[in-house]
């Protein structure tokens, strides 16, 4: 439960029909097994004490007399322990039937959840024996105590505070007004659903769909659980799916017709910030609800769920080239639109032999190609300085000749060492000036060129870039519009390899492939023997770890302790507990001191769900402190074993 995480299970017994002593020992059987692992919210299918499938023989006052039997049996399993588990079986109450879901802790039954929506359609007839469930929470003598009987019930854990649990029965998930909806925006951050969906052609898939839609929607985590084998097969199969998900994303599910639990570690906290981020979630209904507290021991949950470490690139090769044709797309034609408001026929763009300006030079063309203009107005400006290396500035010129646009070359040495005569500056120490004087000249050319030949400087900078503020102030910070500006630097790499394997020109992707072999570097000290001796990552710490921090901070909001626990888990092989921290400190330092660069950057197109427009996504003061963030960072006491906890 530390960190907002909490271990769940769907779970699904192999049951015997109408068997009521045998499916209460099934049950406590699974309970025992999910005891052992560590969960704390428990879900079995539902009507499961009895059997989804027994038809008239709900109707026997024996099965249900037999049911309450099982229910104390199980209840009696879950003493001494601090998990809430629900599980499904008949119950009478004043002369009707209802399907519900019995809720327990510590040995005692809590409440019962009756199932809202009764299907009679198709092979469901449950509308023969169970009447449709109470929204208003009334009360039922169980075992001589009172309890809460009623859909409007959630389950408040004081010990993980922002963890409330909502329950709905199968049926319930499928209709257009789902119980769900209204215990979400009564506060519900998980949503449990004791189900018996038997298998047709492609159900499987559809129900999959509902269960991550639903999870999306409300913003929650959802545990379903379905019935399987066991269950009579006289008309139907149940192939016991269960599915456990949060925020429209699969955390884990289980095969088809194994009869098996599944396990999901639900990150409670990352659905409360989804609720605060999006202000138009909804305002609580007015129907009453009853809370009842649950306590539950505060204990570190061993997660079995992983974390992606380039979390802005899709691991499917698929899926991957999918987003880079999206990504390409939303910056060209967020260019083109540019281009057409302001009449512009050209534009110009610094080239390096780098990665970040090869994507504004592809990205430029493909616009081009878009509006049906000549490649040529694209002015591809390289301008090599004290820094720069042979193999970037000829692949610079070999990519704008291969692309067909127009190559200018602008050696800046001696305008910088004039400028440098000027200001006083020693062109032998190799400082801040001596750097920034380069990439500001570049600019100013830039600018100029522009200028003289009507077009608009394209920027090259990346999202990464703006977030460590690893740009030159009015120097390669700034541009007429700059199209990676939404784009990590993590995908910019896989942005220019996808353009090379599509590109059908073996010149051209073998350029590009040596581009993504050079080092990262601004180039802007002296090569040594010939080499670029000035490499970023070992500067300012590498790419792939920032941008993890990067999505970690601002998309889920996660505080910077947990975003080091994720990284132990995400990089375990790659990196150490030592190097990790190191890195992070890095990043909220110069993320922090750097917002005044990213308050007044260009235009340029958001492109994932992960933005630092001061006109978009990221409203933030310049003067803004870090302390506290990083005080919790010297909290980290590092282990013996490389940081691991």
């Amino acid at each position: 439960m530390k960190d907002g995480f909490i271990k769940t299970a769907a779970a699904t017994p192999v049951i015997k029909v109408a068997d009521t002593e045998y499916n209460a020992e099934a049950v406590c059987e699974k309970l025992r097994e999910c005891y052992a692992h560590g969960a704390k919210v428990i879900v079995f299918p539902e009507l499961c004490l009895t059997g989804y499938t027994c038809g008239d023989l709900f109707l026997q006052k024996q099965l249900l007399k037999k049911a309450l039997e099982a229910l104390s049996v199980v209840a009696g399993a879950t003493e001494g322990t601090d998990a809430l588990v629900f599980v499904g079986l008949p119950v009478e109450k004043k002369g009707r039937l209802y399907n519900v879901a019995a809720v327990l802790h510590d040995g005692r039954v809590l409440a019962m959840i009756p199932k809202r929506n009764i299907p009679t359609y198709a092979e469901f007839y449950e509308g023969r024996y169970f009447a449709n469930g109470n929204e208003t929470v009334e009360e039922f003598v169980y075992e001589n105590t009172p309890i809460p009987f009623g859909t409007n019930v959630l389950f408040d854990c004081v010990d993980l505070p922002g963890l409330m649990v909502g329950c709905e029965i199968c049926e319930d998930l499928w209709v257009a007004e789902p119980p769900a909806g209204r215990h979400a925006l009564m506060g519900a951050t998980l949503i449990v659903n004791l189900s018996a969906s038997n298998e047709t052609i492609g159900k499987d898939s559809y129900r999959e769909l509902l269960v991550k839609s639903a999870s999306a929607r409300l913003l929650c985590g959802y545990v379903y659980a379905s019935a399987g084998e066991g269950e009579s097969t006289q008309d139907v199969v149940f192939g016991g799916h269960n599915i456990i998900a949060e925020n429209g994303t699969v955390l884990s599910q289980t095969r088809l017709f194994e009869n098996s639990v599944c396990y999901g570690d639900i990150d409670i906290d990352r659905m409360n910030m989804e609720r605060r981020r999006m202000g138009t979630f909804g305002e609580m209904p007015t129907a009453s609800y009853k809370l009842i507290a649950v306590r539950m021991n505060r204990t570190v949950t061993e997660l079995e769920r992983s974390f992606e470490s380039q979390p802005f690139v899709p691991s499917d090769e698929g899926e991957r080239a999918k987003r880079c044709e999206e990504i390409l797309s939303i910056q060209s034609y967020g260019l083109k639109k540019r281009l057409e408001h302001t009449g512009a026929k050209k534009v110009v763009i610094g080239i390096s032999g780098g990665l970040d300006s090869t994507l504004a030079l592809l990205v430029s063309v493909r616009t081009f190609d878009i509006l049906g203009l000549d490649r040529k107005g694209i002015a591809a400006v390289t301008m090599p300085c004290f820094g720069t290396t042979g193999r970037t500035y000829e692949n610079a010129c070999k990519l704008a000749e291969a692309l067909d646009t127009s190559l200018i070359r602008v050696d800046i040495r001696e305008a910088v060492s004039g400028h440098f005569d000027d200001i006083g500056q020693d062109i032998n120490r190799h400082d801040a000036v001596y750097e920034n004087g380069q990439a500001r000249e570049r600019t100013q050319v830039l600018m100029d060129i522009a200028n003289k030949e009507n077009g608009l400087v394209i920027g090259t900078g990346d999202m990464s870039e703006l977030a460590l503020g690893w740009a030159t102030y009015n120097g390669d910070h700034m541009s007429m519009y700059g199209v990676n500006a939404g784009v990590p630097k993590t995908l910019v790499r896989h942005l220019v390899k996808y353009y090379a394997d599509i590109c059908e020109d073996t010149v051209l992707g073998a350029l590009l492939y040596d581009v993504l072999d050079t080092p990262v570097s601004p180039e802007l000290l002296p090569p040594v023997d010939g080499n670029i001796a000035q490499r970023t990552e070992e500067l300012v710490g590498p790419y792939e770890l920032h941008d993890f921090f990067l999505y970690y901070m601002l998309r889920c909001a996660f505080p910077p302790e947990k975003i080091y626990r994720i990284a132990v888990e995400a990089f375990n092989g790659q990196y150490d507990g030592e190097t990790l921290l190191k890195w992070l400190k890095t990043f909220y330092k110069r993320f922090f001191a750097n917002q005044f660069k990213r308050s007044c950057l260009p235009d340029g197109p958001k492109v994932g769900s992960v933005a630092v427009s001061p006109r978009g996504d990221l409203r933030m003061p310049s003067d803004a402190c870090a302390r506290i963030w990083l005080e919790q960072l010297e909290g980290i006491r590092l282990n013996n074993d490389a940081g691991r906890r």
